[in-house]
């Protein structure tokens, strides 16, 4: 049996990834592998290459042959010339310097970004703000001052008669 090493076809249609795999020089491209022992996916900056170098050794001992792109590919991974792409930053690391530097801006000590919607209820029974309430005139009442000094007069005049009796 001819084996070879090769790449075995995944993704969607313009969005390719490839399994580096053992197979059968005989089966379809995409058919049953004998064993996956790597992936390479070229839509990444820099291409992905992951490749078990124990395994490709073992199989290209027993006499697999590698196709000329898993050559280039297995070439590339020994000598260390990939591009390594840069470690990127979590989505809690990046959500808490987000927060961080939302709550140094705002004055607000209760933490919300958007203010709380009031209910329907509160919403009908308070009158809007944009709508002036008329007010009724209020006629004037006669000052209740004046019969109250009267009354203050006449108390203060009987409380003297009573300290002369």
């Amino acid at each position: 049996m001819a084996v070879k090493i090769r790449l075995k076809r995944m993704g969607k249609i313009r969005t390719a990834i490839y399994r580096v795999v053992v197979m059968d020089s005989r089966t379809k491209r995409d058919g049953r592998a004998i064993e996956e022992i790597g992936k390479y996916d070229p839509t990444q900056e820099p291409s992905l290459i992951d490749i078990d170098m124990d395994r490709a050794s073992y199989w290209l001992g027993q006499g697999a042959q590698p196709t000329e792109a898993v050559a280039v590919l297995l070439k590339h991974y020994e000598d260390g010339t990939l591009k390594v792409a840069e470690k990127k930053a979590s989505k809690r690391d990046l959500y808490e310097a987000a927060v961080a530097a939302a709550g140094s801006t705002s004055n607000d000590a209760s933490g919300a970004t958007t203010p709380k919607k009031r209910t329907a209820k509160k919403a009908a029974e308070e009158p809007k703000a944009e709508e002036p309430v008329a007010e009724e005139p209020v006629a004037e009442e006669p000052k209740a001052e004046e019969p109250v000094a009267a009354d203050a007069a006449e108390a203060e005049s009987t409380d003297s008669d009573a300290d002369k009796a």
